[in-house]
């Protein structure tokens, strides 16, 4: 009778997503979080939900990984640790999206637990407004149906990348196991307007350019806001033929406070334990942060979908001020996956990512790559298997004397996901 009443348990615990994703109401300018929300960028202006009250959207991602990777460097004197092949520690996001009015609504996300902080804590959220009838109906009607207004303390459109990366157990939008290399993601205090039409699309938005608010302002911190802007064009210019481009720019004016652009994801890493000694260790090792105090970043990024075969790339720069040092790393990264079958439930694809430049103009060059290459199944709309090979390496005198030099790491990775 014990072993019996274990089933009925094992159901529920993995067909409870699919029943809570049934029984969500629909609201306003929302991208899914499940496959449906699959390349989509902006939230778009579209939409076909009316507005009959308060709504309050409970959503959940959950991610376990099992690592089989090995690791190695060039140098006689730093011992990386041994790897075995092992589960991670599972990681859980709490989602809440509130329709709070005609046009406006408001999404939360809590950490319930990640790499980098096992304890739950609110990585962030916002508010935003598609329209403008809580003032009067109809205000500012006309920009209103292009335009899209978002506040709050959380990620921000910097780039394209930022929509296809898994946000700690949300990774149900990455074809992939692992982001980029310098993963353009933070959360900071920022407001932003959106504007769409006709295939166009541009960005204004302002933060206050830090990862830990204060107010206070010491040696080490400033009070000094960061700009960034986004220009683009998406539509489909032909049958089955999807056409984007964007290309984007963030100011960091202060003279402490851009380092978080590239380390502002405090989930950590989903490679684990990968380049470790036993002094000295990572929770974001195998991304790569410049750590330039006073940044400027650029991104263009590419999408071309054609029935099931897409496209997505990445070229980056991220520039030092000339009077702290100078110094400047490229990125660039190429994604070609093939989804197929009913409803493109199936995937197959490959990843080339590197990142090459110099902490300071006099420094020796750093040069990372990674090739990922890996398929998915999408069980369902809200569940995902993939599989992956990972090989990254580090060359470059600018890596010597350090546990990278030489450095490599390589392996398999398989990660399950549900997101709802």
């Amino acid at each position: 009778m014990r072993k019996k009443s274990i089933i009925p348990m094992l159901l529920s615990l993995f067909t409870a997503p699919v029943v809570m994703a049934q029984l969500q109401p629909e609201i306003q300018y929302f991208r899914y979080n499940d496959q449906r929300g699959l390349n989509v960028f902006e939230t778009p202006k579209t939409d076909t939900v009316g507005f009959d009250g308060v709504k309050v959207r409970v959503g959940g991602d959950f991610a376990l990984q099992f690592q089989s990777i090995s690791h190695s460097n060039g140098s006689d004197t730093i011992d990386l640790v041994d790897l075995g092949s092992n589960f991670n520690l599972p990681t859980a996001n709490l989602n809440l999206d509130v329709q709070l009015h005609d046009g406006v609504r408001m999404h939360l996300r809590t950490y319930l637990s990640s790499k980098h902080h096992e304890e739950a804590w609110v990585k962030g959220g916002y508010i935003q407004f598609d329209r403008l009838n809580f003032i009067k109906t109809d205000f500012l009607k006309g920009f209103m149906d292009v335009a899209t207004i978002k506040i709050g303390m959380d990620d921000f459109s910097y780039g394209d990348a930022v929509f296809r990366r898994s946000d700690n157990a949300r990774a149900i939008y990455n074809p992939f196991v692992g982001n980029y290399i310098m993963d353009s993601f933070t959360t900071e205090a920022f407001g932003e307007v959106t504007i769409q039409k006709n295939g166009f699309l541009g960005v204004f938005g302002i933060t206050n350019g830090k990862l830990n608010q204060s107010v206070v302002v010491t040696d080490i911190t400033e009070n000094m806001p960061s700009f960034y802007a986004k220009v683009g064009y998406d539509d489909e210019v032909a049958t089955d033929l999807r056409v984007r481009l964007t290309g984007s720019i963030y100011v960091n004016t202060g003279k402490s406070t851009g380092t978080s652009l590239y380390g502002g994801d405090r989930a950590g890493s989903r490679y684990y334990n990968i380049m470790a000694t036993s002094d000295e260790a990572s929770d974001f090792d195998g991304r790569f942060n410049p750590r330039f105090n006073k940044l400027r970043a650029i991104q263009i990024n590419p999408f071309v979908k054609y029935r099931g075969l897409e496209f997505f790339g990445v070229y980056e720069i991220a520039e030092n001020s000339e009077g702290l040092g100078s110094g400047m790393y490229t990125q660039l990264g190429a994604e070609l996956i093939y989804r197929f079958g009913v409803n493109e439930k199936v995937y197959i694809g490959g990843r080339y990512n590197s990142v090459t430049g110099n902490d300071i103009d006099i420094a020796a060059d750093k040069e990372i790559q990674r090739l990922n290459v890996g398929l998915g199944w999408f069980l369902t709309n809200n569940v995902l298997a993939k599989l992956e090979y990972v090989n990254q390496t580090y060359s470059g005198d600018g890596w010597n004397a350090s546990r990278f030099q030489e450095g490599e790491f390589n392996g398999v990775m398989l990660e399950a996901v549900i997101s709802f």
